[in-house]
């Protein structure tokens, strides 16, 4: 199989996501060292990570460097939840609020609940 740059861009490395204490947020993918950026939004965060990933990527194959995969079970980044009504009703409007898409919103949510008590 040829390692290019398509078959490091399409594997599932490990998002972390953080607030940042300047505003906005931060993020970097754990894997890859010194792989990192921050935005002002959620959408914005993702954008810069795909993009500092690319670079990651391409400077570590313009230099013939061991480029580090996903390691561990392999996860689909999906699951289902039922919630109550009244949950999803609050998060959807929160969700808008920040001008996001409810999937982003949790994400956020999620990330930052678990960041934080992992501190």
């Amino acid at each position: 199989m040829n390692k290019d740059m398509d078959y490091y861009m399409k594997l599932p490395y490990t998002i972390e996501i953080k607030p940042s204490p300047e505003g906005g947020f931060a993020a970097r993918i754990v894997e890859l060292p010194g792989c990192i950026t921050q935005a002002d939004t959620i959408e914005e965060v993702y954008t810069m990570l795909e993009d500092a990933k690319r670079c990651w990527i391409e400077d570590a194959l313009e230099n013939s460097e061991k480029i580090p995969e996903p390691v561990g079970e392999e996860y689909s980044g999906k699951f289902v939840v039922r919630i109550p009504k009244s949950l999803h009703k609050v998060l959807s409007e929160r969700a808008a609020m920040e001008k996001v898409s409810l999937n982003q919103y949790i994400i956020y949510q999620l990330s930052k609940s678990v960041m934080l008590k992992g501190q």
